[in-house]
């Protein structure tokens, strides 16, 4: 007898959508739910990337953050959704819109991240390699139908994205890896700027390193979540046969917590939509707007936030924050 109250999983039957024409199949069995949706919870827990691409986009709109990032929202939206369908129906082309999303959205960031500060000739040069690295991954995928070859690329052009946002981090924010407070007054009285204060440089100093010390948290976190995902994603790939007697062993609803895939949309959605707000973060401050913007994230488990401020300024010259 189960120590918890449960009823059997009900068997496998014909779906709406059938046949199969993906080539990728998880470990959820099929239409055991409904007709209408082949991995019942696959499927519905993109429905936190689809809420989490709203906010971000809603977010953007409201508080003036660059464009790129609302496109890369629209881009995890798409993710999600394309997710949604691909699992629904399990039709290849579905699983196209769910995989080559993911690339084209890590692409918009690796744009952000590489484009900042840069000639407009520079831009263009990289907007138009990017385009074209992710026109020959959608064909050369398309051609080899392989998905190792689609997570291998994916998996590449995120480490590059998050390596050379840390990098940037760290060299732009970091006081000590800038000029020591006299280098950077004569620096500034050279080139015509106007000098700032002792006080004001001590503030500034504090100030970063704080915002560090958070965005430094916040990335440990993303990573952190996200990768655990990825090996929750793994354990379910490998063990596939094992779990789906120990979900039938347990029933419903337990065997939901055993849906490997499942955690690996709610993981890595969330540690993907922390990255996006890392970005729109780590912009702001490279733009120098550190007084104008800050982070909601007041938990670990809570949605972060960039938020506008308004601004008032004290008699030390520094800066005071009104929420």
């Amino acid at each position: 007898m189960p120590l918890l109250p449960s009823i059997p999983y009900p068997p496998s039957k014909d779906g709406y959508w059938d046949p199969v024409t993906s080539t990728l199949n998880w470990c959820e069995e099929d239409y055991y739910a409904t007709i209408y949706s082949a991995e019942i919870v696959n499927t519905l827990t993109n429905l936190l990337f689809m809420l989490l691409g709203v906010k971000g986009i809603l977010s953007c709109r409201r508080n003036g953050h660059d464009t790129i990032f609302q496109v890369a929202y629209y881009g995890y939206l798409l993710v999600g959704t394309g997710s949604f369908l691909f699992h629904s129906t399990l039709k290849y082309p579905m699983q196209l819109v769910d995989e080559l999303s993911m690339i084209y959205t890590t692409c918009l960031m690796c744009y952000a991240s590489f484009s900042y500060s840069r000639s407009t000739t520079y831009r263009i040069l990289l907007g138009v390699s990017l385009t074209s690295l992710a026109i020959f991954i959608t064909l050369y995928y398309h051609y080899l139908q392989n998905p190792v070859f689609h997570q291998n690329a994916y998996a590449l052009l995120t480490a590059i994205v998050l390596i050379r946002s840390m990098y940037t981090m760290e060299v732009r924010l970091r006081p000590s890896w800038r000029l020591s407070t006299e280098e950077n007054r004569r620096a500034r009285e050279r080139q015509g700027l106007p000098v700032i204060s002792k006080e004001r440089q001590h503030y500034e100093n504090v100030r970063d390193l704080k915002i560090l010390k958070t965005m430094w948290h916040m990335v440990g976190y993303g990573l952190a979540v996200f990768l655990g995902g990825f090996a929750i994603w793994n354990v379910d790939n490998y063990f596939c046969s094992t779990i789906r007697v120990w979900r039938r062993e347990i029933g419903l609803p337990w065997g939901i917590l055993l849906e490997g895939h499942g955690w690996w949309h709610l993981m890595t959605g969330t540690g993907a939509y922390h990255y996006i707000v890392w970005g729109i973060w780590l912009r702001h401050c490279l733009n120098n707007r550190q007084e104008e913007y800050y982070l909601r994230w007041s938990h670990f488990w809570s949605i972060p936030e960039v938020v506008q401020t308004s601004i008032k300024s004290t008699a030390n010259g520094s800066a005071k924050k009104t929420l």
